[in-house]
This record gives structure tokens, sequence and C-alpha cells, in this order.
């Protein structure tokens, strides 16, 4: 593993290198190849925004690789309940990871300006949640607000092939797949009208997007078999954003029902 960065917390990061040496042991033992572009537009040092696209459950490992490969920790923004959980939780506080409380995420958003303005590389799925379209959906202000508070610019990050690993709703599938990540340029943000330059943040992340569904080696025979992990706008069977977008909220109100019910159940 390349040398990293001096850790600025009390853990040196012992379990984020940990991880590091995990994944990469499982790249090489299951054939799971990480092709990387456009490296050189992360900082070797001081701060750094990446907005990164969300397709499945390993792409706080995965998306973290261009990082490291600049000898940078990533810090994931993550909801708070990853925190929470008993399994996730210590893997999350060991990697000094920031949590967000999706109902009232102003602190979260704070901790973000507070660790960029300390000089850190943070990381933010600007589509909040996981795509089950496998494109890129819509994308949240507040990437765009975190970058002009902090006065750093945004940096697009874009991986492809990871839903084929751990998608969501899918089973685990470690062996045999070829991610790609690619870096875009920095796009200078002010705040002064977040939804414009959230737009075309968006319209960065799918110009990305769009050449590694292509180069993909799989393309072809995903179109061919209407593939569940191909977009359907490329030809392959995943949901349309519409349809995507309607099973999240039936999913939301069914996740409501069931913590009504339990709080319910608690009186």
């Amino acid at each position: 593993m390349m040398r990293m960065e001096k850790s600025p917390y009390k853990n040196r990061d012992r379990t984020y290198r940990t991880i590091i040496r995990a994944a990469l042991a499982w790249f090489r033992v299951g054939d799971i190849t990480v092709e990387m572009s456009g490296l050189e537009h992360i900082p070797a040092d001081g701060p750094a925004l990446l907005a990164c696209n969300h397709l499945s459950f390993v792409d706080y490992l995965i998306q973290g690789f261009p990082g490291v490969k600049r000898g940078r920790f990533t810090r994931f923004v993550a909801k708070s309940e990853l925190f929470d959980n008993s399994k996730t939780g210590p893997i999350m506080r060991g990697c000094n990871h920031i949590s967000l409380d999706r109902a009232a995420g102003a602190d979260g958003m704070a901790e973000c300006v507070v660790r960029l303005k300390n000089g850190e590389v943070v990381g933010i799925f600007s589509e909040g949640t996981i795509s089950q379209s496998y494109v890129i959906k819509d994308v949240k202000t507040g990437t765009v607000r975190i970058a002009a508070e902090a006065g750093v610019p945004v940096i697009p990050v874009v991986v492809w092939g990871t839903q084929r690993i751990m998608a969501k709703g899918r089973k685990l599938e470690p062996r045999h797949h070829h991610v790609q990540i690619a870096v875009g340029e920095p796009l200078a943000v002010t705040g002064e009208d977040p939804v414009a330059e959230t737009a075309e943040l968006r319209r960065r992340m799918e110009a990305l997007l769009e050449p590694m569904i292509f180069a993909d080696p799989n393309f072809e025979q995903g179109v061919a078999e209407k593939a569940w992990w191909l977009p359907a706008a490329y030809g392959g069977g995943a949901p349309t954003l519409d349809e995507a977008a309607a099973a999240y909220t039936e999913e939301l109100r069914l996740r409501a029902e069931r913590k009504a019910a339990k709080a319910a159940a608690g009186r």
C-alpha cells in the first residue's frame, strides 16, 4: 500500500488502513479489477470535496480508492443509522466518516465544512441514496452549498460496475468484476444559485458515466440479455428513473409504517 497522509486523528486511522489492505487482498483473490482515470484532479494535499454517485453498498469502500491513490483518506458522509448499528458503527467511526441525520442534516453539513476547512477530503453521495436505475438520479443541492461555504470546488467522482457486486435488493457477488471510476475536473461554485450549479454538477457526472457504460466489457451481452444491471436507457433491464423513484417512495412509506407500528407497540 502506498504511503498515506498523516492522520489528524488519535486512532491514526488504523481501521481505515486495515480496510484498505483487506480490500486490496479482496481485489487480488476475487479477481476484481478497478480502473481509474482523472486521479490528478484530487489534490495531493489540502481540502477536496468529492461528489460521488451511488450504485451499491460497496461504494464507501471502492469510491475511496481514488483518494488512496493520491495518498489521501476520504471521509464519507453516511446516514446516522450506519453509525448507530452495532456492526457497521465501529467501522464508520474507526474510519472517521461523517454522520448525517437525514431528518435534520444541518449538523452533518456543518461538520463537512469543518473537515474541509481542516484540509481533509470529504466524499458525499450527492444523490442522497442508492440509484436503482444505475444512472445519475436527482442530485441534492447540499453538496454545492457545503462547497460554497467551505470555499472549495466540487470534484465529481463517478463509479460504474459496483452494482454487480452488491446492489440494493440483491445478494453479494464478490468475484470476477470490472469496476471503473472516473474523476472529473473540479467545478467552482459560489452558492449564489445552488440549483443551477447542482444541475451543472449532475450534467458533469452524467458525462463521466456514459463512456464507462459503453466501455463496460459486458455491455453488448447486457443489451442482448436485457440485464438487470444495465440502465433502461442503454437497452438494459434496470428500472427507469421514474420507476425507481416510485419504488423508493413506496419503500419510504412502508418504512414509516413499520416505525410507527414499532413505536405504538412500545407504548
